[in-house]
């Protein structure tokens, strides 16, 4: 392996250690045949003999061999990628449309609701990038290995909507950014249609190497920045009120809709499938898994540019609502129009800023609306930048969607598609329903279907918190956690609030729509089975940490432990962080 290089092939496929069951396995023969070898788990366990991994790999990421035992920026240079790609999702065009909604709803109130949920984001994005680098199997390469095939099957199913309901509020946001900055010569359907093709073109940019991909990542986040930390300069909100409403939790007079709006912050930063990008991510780094040395400073240099990469996304994230907050908060649609007055969008905001209360109504926030706004209130450029803005947000998150798409399928179903394949797939289904609402129906429409996918995609949430805290448990028990039964429990709890907070803002936004008679009916049918399903995953769960009663108990054995050994993992970690 050259030293001087920026890439290095992948060896580690074929070149783990083997072991008798007698010496390694924890449990008896009877959960596999005693003639059969244990092979310890690796990249290559259970893979098809001619499969090749997505993203770079056969070529990683070079570590500089630094001789201090100080901190090294050159190794934390060679670190930075993987944190900056995960925290686009922070950064969609459905959080985007969060921030302003909530900047809107509450003014600078529920500032510390962004800032917690945004740790909170950090503290599980550790547990799977962790797993990915201690095991060097990302996190639906381990359900493949530790679920039985119908459980699995359902869970790929769930991330799969995850990452299409992801997919549809980028599409939405790209086709909006593109309406606004073509001043409506592209309507919204073609603005649609367009994104079919960007996907692809941005596709070719992985043919340049990793390193190349991941400055173009950063590139779009700059502009994120520059843009909407534009719109803030502009607009001038009191740094008084931004700084209480950031580190004050305290929400004086908040009714309801303003408890649904910081919940609906929660659902929109934390993505399911995120989780699953992050393990993978990370595997794109030479690292040498056998040396505990060397996995203790991945680790921890992971979690330095994770951390700087999630401050950024809060920082354009904390803009967004701060721009809002400023400018809209308790206005009405006709304050809005009294501004606009003599401007060359009064048209369009006239057409948008309505209501049946003869425009006395709150304004009803959304992403074409907080571009027409700001095009009122500090001119025509203003507008135009917000827009490149979220285009650039749109095309990120399209990006790191196809990727997580790519990791979900090979992980799940160990199966390898062409990527351009992949990327078809997932956006046609995306772009079907949302083409015939832009073609269709109103604006209004579109924006309002954001909502509704921010609870699809809130529902999918345990399907990615319970496995990474069941898998990241028994990293724990090796003792690659500083403290393995405190990480536990803390992680248990956090992914309680979280699936909490957003199973309260799912059920709000179905009795929003107020469903009656066999349509009700069949929600509860739903719900019911999604319940036991989580059911089945936590009992899976408390059994993979160890748990002697569930792991004796024969019905488990039998119907939720794997078939080959549900510990073998163990025993390859133990191997690695000898």
């Amino acid at each position: 392996m050259a030293s001087n290089g920026t890439f290095s092939k992948n060896t580690e496929q074929n070149d783990e250690p083997t072991a008798s069951s007698s010496t390694n396995s924890p449990r008896s023969s009877t959960s596999r045949p005693q003639h059969q070898p244990f092979v310890i788990p690796n990249e290559g366990t259970y893979l098809k003999p001619a499969a090749k991994q997505a993203y770079f790999s056969d070529e990683k990421v070079l570590i500089p061999q630094a001789d201090q035992t100080s901190f090294s920026f050159r190794k934390l240079w060679a670190f930075t990628g993987p944190g900056f790609l995960m925290s686009i999702a922070y950064l969609d065009p459905g959080n985007i449309e969060s921030d302003l909604q909530s900047g809107a709803a509450a003014k600078y109130q529920i500032l510390w609701v962004l800032l917690w949920a945004t740790v909170l984001g950090l503290l599980m994005q550790r547990l799977a990038a962790r797993l990915g680098v201690v095991t060097g199997l990302h996190l639906a390469e381990m359900c493949y290995r530790q679920y039985r095939r119908f459980p699995r099957v359902i869970l790929w199913i769930m991330i799969e909507i995850a990452i299409i309901g992801s997919d549809m509020q980028e599409v939405i946001g790209t086709a909006i950014a593109i309406y606004l900055l073509s001043n409506k010569i592209v309507p919204l359907w073609g603005g649609v249609l367009i994104t079919i093709v960007d996907t692809f073109t941005f596709l070719f940019l992985d043919k340049y190497g990793l390193r190349k991909l991941e400055f173009f990542f950063g590139l779009l986040i700059s502009i994120m920045a520059i843009t909407f930390g534009y719109e803030y300069i502009v607009s001038a909100p009191s740094q008084v009120e931004v700084l209480e409403g950031m580190f004050v939790p305290w929400c004086k007079d908040c009714n309801e809709n303003v408890l649904l709006q910081a919940v609906g912050i929660v659902g929109a930063v934390i993505m399911p499938h995120n989780l699953y990008l992050h393990s993978a991510l990370v595997k794109s780094r030479d690292i040498d898994r056998r040396q505990p040395k060397k996995v203790s400073e991945a680790n921890f240099y992971f979690f330095i540019e994770a951390s700087v990469a999630l401050f950024v996304s809060l920082i354009i994230n904390l803009f967004v609502v701060a721009v809002f907050a400023h400018g809209m908060y308790g206005k009405t649609n006709q304050d809005v129009l009294d501004v606009c007055v003599n401007k060359t969008m009064y048209d369009d905001a006239k057409a948008s800023f309505t209501d049946a209360h003869n425009n006395t109504d709150l304004i009803d926030a959304d992403i074409y609306k907080g571009g027409l706004f700001l095009g009122c209130t500090f001119g025509a450029m203003a507008m135009y930048i917000w827009g490149v803005g979220i285009l650039a947000a749109g095309q990120s998150s399209t990006m790191t969607g196809t990727y997580a798409g790519q990791f979900s399928m090979e992980g799940f179903l160990n199966l390898q598609w062409p990527r351009w394949r992949r990327v078809l797939f997932t956006r046609l289904i995306a772009i079907i329903p949302t083409f015939c609402l832009a073609f269709f129906t109103r604006m209004e429409d579109l924006t309002h279907l954001n909502d509704i996918l921010n609870a699809v995609m809130s529902l999918q949430l345990p399907f990615a918190a319970i496995p990474t805290i069941a898998f990241t448990s028994c990293v724990a028990i090796m003792g690659e956690f500083v403290n393995g039964v405190t990480n536990k429990v803390i992680s248990i709890l956090l992914t309680i609030v979280v699936i909490t907070v957003n199973i309260y803002f799912v059920v709000v936004q179905v009795e929003t729509a107020a469903l009656e008679g066999g349509l009700l009916g069949l929600v509860c049918i739903v719900g019911v089975l999604y319940l036991l399903f989580n059911l089945y995953l936590v009992i899976h769960m408390i059994a993979f940490m160890g748990n002697q009663r569930f792991m004796n108990n024969r019905w488990i054995q039998r119907f939720v432990l794997p078939s080959q050994n549900s510990f073998a993992i163990k025993n390859a970690n133990s191997s690695y962080a000898r």
